[in-house]
């Protein structure tokens, strides 16, 4: 970790002579974080349902879903919902919601293309519909879970984003769909000597506690009529006459329509494998703060709070007043490799850690509980993409690369739109008829993430100028900047 620059940045250069401190103060971290519960914050309760049967022998029904995370439950539900005598069989490799869906940091948005400048950038014809659509899609999910009684912790907070270099402050101010809050205003909301600036959007996302969601959705779907199997991996597909064949290590799956919503693992569809890979992201969780380290730090209103480096920040309350910490750290393991050994990286921690106390050093000698990692399954335009196979029988999305937990549920709309073979308002947007520039074989794969990586790092350290290779990635439409 380099020290805080004066500007009260996160990024900057270590003074000479403080290596040494530098050293001693990472190895206590490294202690401090390594203290906490190697799993998930929320997939660690004692309410946590029982695991439910696998699949086995041969199954049929109308629509098989493989994927038991929020996509494939959403779309289970749905399709129930709207068909309510359609047999519908949902089949998940592990534990419902055991992967991304609960290892996010719960922020549930209505951006469906991963935050507002990548949609406008990438769809402008029409991000005034995805806009509103994606307002729905998060009303929806309230409405869903009030429905159905999920207690989620669904909680209307909006997100804060915050600026830590002066370079940061304009963009901000342009902001359309935001309040800008000055210096003593954002301190005044959150109490961080790192803040400059920030820009507050207070209807646009929720905070939600992702594992009862899925949870929940899970078992709305069982009560009106979905059947669940757990540890139930899919290992190949194929379709005949009659439709879909979905081959599980115990058994098989046949309907007359499958849902893929798998997403960072290899797809079912073999030729979809290179639009994704699967980048690892890490997060801690402290101890509860006790009501005076709650009050040094203001939080009233709990918003989500993200800050505007490249290599980014995203944090929130949770509702006992624990404060999640994830992102910076994007990890790229070469030959889109997935392994559970990759769920812990430990100087990875150490440096959420630092970068932790460097926002709140009020909170210095706070310890954390749990610390966890998990794959993202990114694309090149940095949002979903969605299409079918086996002669429109299988419907797929995949590549959210963040902000799943609000976009999964209009993945899954999009899906079921598709296999209907239908003109509907969400089959004819560009996002859904358009795909992503896949991604080279290796080694150019693993070349190209981590020149990108080391380029978005110089870039927030160089007050965001971007340097040939990523400008020449934004000539070629493959550009991010957060």
């Amino acid at each position: 970790m380099t020290a805080r620059r004066a500007s009260g940045g996160l990024g900057g250069v270590v003074p000479p002579g403080v290596g040494m401190a530098e050293e001693a103060r990472r190895e206590k971290l490294t202690r401090l974080v390594m203290a906490a519960q190697p799993t998930p914050f929320w997939l660690d309760r004692q309410d946590a349902p029982p695991p439910r049967a696998p699949l086995r022998g041969e199954v049929s029904c109308d629509l098989a879903v493989v994927g038991g995370g929020f996509g494939g439950l959403w779309a289970a539900l749905l399709a129930k919902e709207a068909n309510p005598g359609r047999s519908v069989v949902l089949i998940e490799g592990n534990r419902i919601g055991w992967a991304a869906s609960g290892r996010n940091g719960g922020f549930c948005d209505a951006s469906l293309t991963h935050g507002a400048a990548n949609g406008q950038e990438r769809f402008p014809a029409e991000f005034g519909t995805l806009q509103r659509l994606g307002a729905e899609n998060l009303d929806a999910i309230e409405t869903a879970a009030r429905h159905y009684g999920i207690d989620c912790e669904f909680e209307r907070t909006g997100t804060l984003s915050v600026a830590t270099e002066e370079y940061q402050v304009e963009g901000l101010r342009e902001d359309a769909g935001a309040k800008f809050l000055d210096t003593g205003a954002v301190r005044a909301e959150v109490n961080s000597p790192t803040y400059l600036a920030g820009s507050w959007d207070a209807a646009g996302t929720a905070m939600i506690h992702p594992a009862r969601l899925a949870w929940g959705l899970a078992a709305a779907c069982e009560r009106i009529g979905v059947r669940i199997a757990e540890r139930t991996p899919a290992t190949a597909l194929a379709s005949d006459a009659d439709g879909v064949i979905v081959r599980t290590r115990r058994g098989v799956l046949r309907a007359r329509r499958a849902v893929l919503a798998t997403n960072a693992f290899p797809s079912l569809v073999k030729r979809l494998r290179p639009y994704t890979v699967p980048v690892y992201d890490y997060v801690l969780v402290t101890e509860p703060l006790s009501a005076a380290q709650l009050a040094s730090v203001g939080w009233r209103n709990r918003q989500g709070i993200g800050d505007s480096g490249n290599q980014f920040h995203y944090y929130r309350l949770i509702a006992d007043n624990r404060i999640l910490w994830g992102g910076y750290d994007a990890v790229y393991h070469f030959g889109r490799v997935m392994r559970a050994a990759y769920d812990q990286r430990p100087d990875t921690f150490a440096r959420l850690a630092e970068h932790f106390f460097t926002t709140f050093p009020q909170l210095e000698g706070l310890g954390f509980s749990h610390r966890w990692g998990g794959a993202i399954d990114t694309c090149s335009r940095f949002c979903a993409f969605y299409g079918t196979a086996h002669r429109g029988r299988v419907a797929y999305a995949l590549g959210y690369t963040g902000l799943g937990v609000g976009a999964t549920r209009f993945g899954a709309r999009v899906m079921l739109d598709l296999l209907s073979g239908e003109r509907t308002e969400l089959t004819e947007l560009e996002m859904v008829r358009s795909k992503p520039v896949p991604f080279p074989p290796e080694p150019f794969a693993y070349l190209g993430v981590q020149a990108t990586r080391w380029s978005l790092d110089r870039a927030d350290h160089r007050d965001g100028r971007r340097n040939l290779w990523l400008r020449a990635l934004d000539a070629a439409g493959l550009g991010f900047d957060s």
